[in-house]
């Protein structure tokens, strides 16, 4: 992980810094409402989970898991990820997000991909970064579409989903989109 490190990173009241052991019972406890996942396995459901999510995370040799915490409260809400990191091509793929209900549609997804996506661009000179979706998860995908991220297409049978195969969407940014997005991102966050 040495292209990327393991960086803290604050903006808008929002910190990510690098998962960790310790984060299992926040994590164990953010989701109330298994439902609204279900377009994501392995979102963590209870301290079992949560204890695997991160173990898994901190051994995937091409994945930098984040904690997602609230300033204000010091509360961990959320997880966020690079993964599918290749510093020889200079991109990578931002995912494995997920946050409590009460964080949703509030300033903490925002904040989160800025913070990323600036670290990548503009700290680490990436050139491409990437998200993935199940097809049918239309939540997430206008989520990534409103980030700035084209839509690239669709993926057959890319990912395994429960005991079947997951289409995924895939949407992409390069450098040259990030000043655009940038300057979306900080309307959004208020700046």
């Amino acid at each position: 992980m040495t292209w990327l490190g393991s960086p803290t990173m604050s903006r808008a009241g929002v910190t990510l810094r690098p998962l960790a052991v310790g984060d299992v019972d926040a994590l164990g406890t953010l989701v109330t409402t298994p439902e609204i996942f279900s377009w994501s396995p392995g979102v963590p459901l209870n301290r079992a989970d949560a204890l695997e999510y991160i173990e898994t995370a901190l051994s995937t040799g091409d994945r930098q898991a984040f904690a997602v915490v609230d300033d204000a409260t010091g509360d961990v809400v959320g997880s966020t990820s690079y993964y599918d990191i290749d510093q020889q091509n200079l991109s990578l793929a931002i995912g494995y997000t997920f946050y409590a209900e009460a964080a949703q549609g509030t300033v903490v997804n925002p904040a989160s991909k800025y913070l990323l996506l600036h670290h990548a661009f503009e700290i680490c000179g990436a050139v491409r970064v990437v998200w993935h979706t199940h097809e049918n998860n239309a939540r997430s995908r206008a989520a990534i579409a409103k980030l700035g991220a084209s839509f690239e297409g669709l993926i057959r049978k890319h990912r395994r989903f429960g005991d079947g195969w997951r289409t995924t969407a895939q949407y992409a940014m390069t450098d040259d989109d990030w000043p655009a997005a940038k300057a979306r991102l900080s309307t959004r966050l208020g700046e």
